[in-house]
C-alpha cells in the first residue's frame, strides 16, 4: 500500500590571551622550588592559578562561556582527559538560569500536567533532534525515536513505539502524529542491505524488517539507480509505509475517521537543510477508489 503513497510524492575553546600572557613567565629551574618541604609545581591552566603538589586544594570550577567546538564524549587538554559531564553540568545550569528560571510559571504548569499537540516518531540518529529541527518546546511534542524511525503494525504486538502511540492517542489526546524521516538514514541502509530470506540474529536487521514493503517498493521503482538513490528513496517510502501502518492501530484509524487526529510525513535533509511535509489523507471514496491520498505537501528551505 506504502507504493500508493510513493513521493513524486564541548567544551570552552582555550584562552590564547591566558596562553600569550603565562608564556611570559615560562622558565625552567633546575630543581623543583620548594614551599617548606612541598615541592612546587608551576602548571599552566585555564585560569593561572598555581598548585602545590601534596597540598590539599579547593576544588574549582572556572565561569565559561558556551563552546562551538563539537561535543565530545572526551578531550585532551594539555595532556589531561576531561570529564564530558563538567559540560553537561554548563548545559544543565545554562538551561536553568535562561530557561527554566526565566519561564517559571509555564514549567510549574508542565509538573502539573502537558496537553501536546503533537506526537513525533523519529529517527534515534544523533544528528536528527526533533526539538532542535523543529523548535518545539517543553510541552509541545510527545516523542519517541526508534532506529528508522519505523512504525510496527498493529498485530506486531508490545514495543516502546506501540506503547508510546496508545499513551499519546487514548490519554493525552494529540492532535497530530508526525513521522520524521532524514537523510542519510544508517536503518535504511541496513535494510536496503538486507539478502532476501536472509536469517539473521541481528536486533537491527529484525526491526528494519518492519519496513520490508517499502524496500520492495524501492527496487521495484528505482532498482536502476544508485545505491545511495536507492536509499534516498526507501527513506521517504518507509515514512509512507509507516503511516500506513497507524491506520492499523484502532484507536487511530477511529480517531482518523472521526477528524479528530491528523497524520503527517517529514523529511529532513541534513545536506541542505531543508524539511518535506505532507499529509495523509484516509476516507472511503478518493478519486481512483482508493481511501488513501497525500495533500499538503510543502518544502521548507
Amino acid at each position: 500500500m506504502a507504493s500508493l503513497l510513493r513521493s513524486s510524492l564541548s567544551f570552552a575553546a582555550f584562552d590564547a590571551s591566558s596562553a600569550e600572557a603565562s608564556s611570559q613567565f615560562f622558565w625552567k629551574p633546575l630543581e623543583p622550588p620548594k614551599i617548606g618541604n612541598l615541592p612546587l609545581n608551576l602548571v599552566r591552566t585555564s585560569n593561572a592559578r598555581l598548585r602545590i603538589r601534596g597540598s590539599v586544594e579547593e576544588k574549582h570550577t572556572p565561569a565559561r562561556k558556551a563552546s562551538k567546538e563539537p561535543f565530545r564524549l572526551t578531550r585532551e587538554e594539555e595532556g589531561q582527559v576531561l570529564d564530558p559531564f563538567q559540560e553537561l553540568e554548563y548545559r544543565f545550569k545554562r538551561f536553568k538560569r535562561k530557561n527554566y528560571v526565566e519561564n517559571l510559571v509555564d514549567y510549574q504548569n508542565l509538573a502539573e500536567r502537558q496537553s501536546p499537540k503533537f506526537m513525533v516518531i523519529a529517527c534515534a540518529d544523533s544528528r536528527v533532534c526533533p526539538s532542535n529541527i523543529l523548535g518545539f518546546q517543553p510541552g509541545e511534542s510527545f516523542t519517541v525515536r526508534n532506529v528508522a524511525n519505523l512504525v510496527p503494525p498493529f498485530q506486531h504486538g508490545a514495543s516502546e513505539t506501540s506503547a508510546a502511540l496508545e499513551f499519546a492517542v487514548n490519554s493525552l489526546e494529540v492532535e497530530n502524529i508526525l513521522i520524521v524521516g532524514h537523510s542519510r538514514c544508517g536503518g535504511i541502509q541496513a535494510l536496503m542491505s538486507m539478502k532476501d530470506n536472509a536469517d539473521s540474529r541481528s536486533f537491527i536487521k529484525d526491526w528494519v524488517s518492519i519496513g520490508k514493503s517499502a524496500r520492495l517498493s524501492t527496487k521495484a521503482a528505482a532498482g536502476n539507480l544508485s545505491f545511495e538513490m536507492q536509499c534516498r528513496h526507501c527513506e521517504k517510502e518507509s515514512i509512507n509505509g509507516s503511516l500506513l501502518n497507524l491506520l492499523t492501530y484502532p484507536w487511530i484509524e477511529k480517531r482518523v475517521s472521526e477528524g479528530t487526529l491528523s497524520l503527517h510525513g517529514g523529511y529532513y535533509d541534513f545536506i541542505d537543510c531543508t524539511f518535506e511535509k505532507w499529509t495523509l489523507v484516509y476516507r472511503e471514496g478518493l478519486e481512483g477508489g482508493s481511501k488513501y491520498a497525500i495533500k499538503n505537501r510543502a518544502l521548507w528551505s
